[in-house]
This record gives C-alpha cells, structure tokens and sequence, in this order.
C-alpha cells in the first residue's frame, strides 16, 4: 500500500501574527511554522498503517524552502520520503492542482490530510484534489480502518458519525480523533537522525492558476478595557449593555 499525506506548514498558535505595511501579505519573518495539527493527525494515521499494512509514506508539501525543517519533521514522526512542490502557496485551487498533478503519476492507493489548515481554514483543498483525481472523497474522518480494497471510514455529520465505505484509491480528510490525541507521535532523536538521510525531492510547480486573490488584512480590532460594576448596582449595567455595548 501506498499512502500520500498532505500537510501544510502553518504558524504556531503562539505566534504573534502582523501583517505587511501596506496590509497586503502576512509577514512571515519571525514566525515559528510547525505541521498542521489536523494533518499531523493524519500523518500519524499514516505511520500506523506503515506499521499495522506495511504501507510505504510519502508526504507531500507546497511550498518554499522555509517549509523544508517542518518536512523534515514529518519524516521524523516515521514517514519514508517526501515531496515538496516548490512553489508559494497562493489558494486552494491552485495547490490542490499541484498536488494531483504529482499524485495522479504516483500510484498511491490513499491519500490522507487533514480536512482544513488553521491558518485560513478553507476547508476546500481535499474536496478539490479528489475531485481532480475523480477518486471517493470522505470529509471530517474520525476512524479509519482498511478492508483489503477498501476502507470503513467514521465521520462526524449533524447530530452524530456515519460509517462508510469506500473503495480505495480514495481521498480521507481527517480531524481529531482519526487517531487518539495521545497517539500523536513525538519525533525521538532516532527518527530526528534517520530524517537527515531520508529522500526530498524537489518537484517543480505546473504553474497552476490562481483563482483566489487576497486584497488586503486587518488585525483583529484591540479589547476594549474592562469596566467593573458593582454587583449592587444593577441599574448602571443596564445602562452600559443598553447605552455602550448595545447588546439590549
């Protein structure tokens, strides 16, 4: 069996986030990038099929060379090679078609991700690569076993899970809970060494289109300082939520 995971580097949620000058791009330097936490879900998924299937993983990546140290990672937490598509992230569609491009030739028999980045949270990559691919798509994976040709695949919907199957090859977006939360692997100085020497290839972009620009951002407005209102006066909130905050 052959796995391609899909993951993004994004900033780590402690960072400070700011954007250009002139508001048109995020500013990347300073930042920490670390795997997406959904995809890492996956990955790990991944490394336990390599281990339950004898499956060989690759990860794949769009990007630039800043993302090579969080690739790196990936291939620490035990993934046998990887692919970066040399190219800036620009939308969905865009790296979506990257990527199918690259899986298309490759063989995989599944393709695992996670099912949104937390830094733009679009949600649309999976969706479209499957598509593109014209293969079985499942959103929201919360379990994940294979049968053989196919996989028994939990994900949540409204009100509860469904379980379905599908036949391989397929894509799965995951989220928490395909794998438990402290299965999560932390990469050991061994697979930190064997890293070094495993393969990165360096594939160049098709020059997808870029369907989606980003005009300008703004930082999320500063809190509002606090104001204290003594619980023996009731009539001076009322005012501040009907007058200030305008919430009656």
């Amino acid at each position: 069996m052959k796995i391609l995971v899909c993951i993004s580097s994004v900033p780590d949620t402690t960072s400070k986030i700011n954007f250009t000058a002139d508001k048109s791009a995020f500013e990347k330097n300073g930042i920490q990038w670390v795997i997406n936490p959904l995809d890492e879900f996956a990955l790990t998924k991944a490394v336990k099929l390599q281990e339950s299937q004898g499956a060989t993983v690759t990860v794949i990546n769009v990007g630039e060379t800043i993302t090579e140290p969080v690739i790196r990672k990936a291939l620490a937490i035990g993934a046998n090679e990887a692919i970066r598509i040399n190219a800036d992230p620009k939308d969905s569609f865009s790296v979506a078609t990257e990527i199918a491009n690259v899986a298309k030739t490759g063989g995989y028999d599944m393709i695992l991700c996670g099912k949104e980045s937390i830094d733009y949270n679009g949600c649309a990559v999976p969706a479209m690569v499957a598509q593109l691919l014209d293969q079985p798509f499942v959103n929201a994976c919360v379990g994940l076993e294979v049968n053989g040709a196919e996989v028994n695949a939990v994900r949540e919907i409204e009100g509860g899970k469904e379980t379905i199957s599908v036949k391989l090859p397929a894509v799965i977006a995951g989220q928490k809970g395909m794998v438990d939360e402290k299965d999560l692997i932390i990469p050991n100085m061994r697979g930190i060494m064997s890293a070094r020497s495993k393969p990165l290839h360096i594939v160049e972009p098709v020059g997808a289109e870029v369907k989606v620009e980003g005009v300008s951002y703004d930082s999320v407005p500063a809190r509002a300082a606090v104001k204290m209102v003594s619980p023996d006066n009731l009539d001076e909130l009322v005012r501040l939520l009907h007058e200030e905050a305008k919430v009656i």
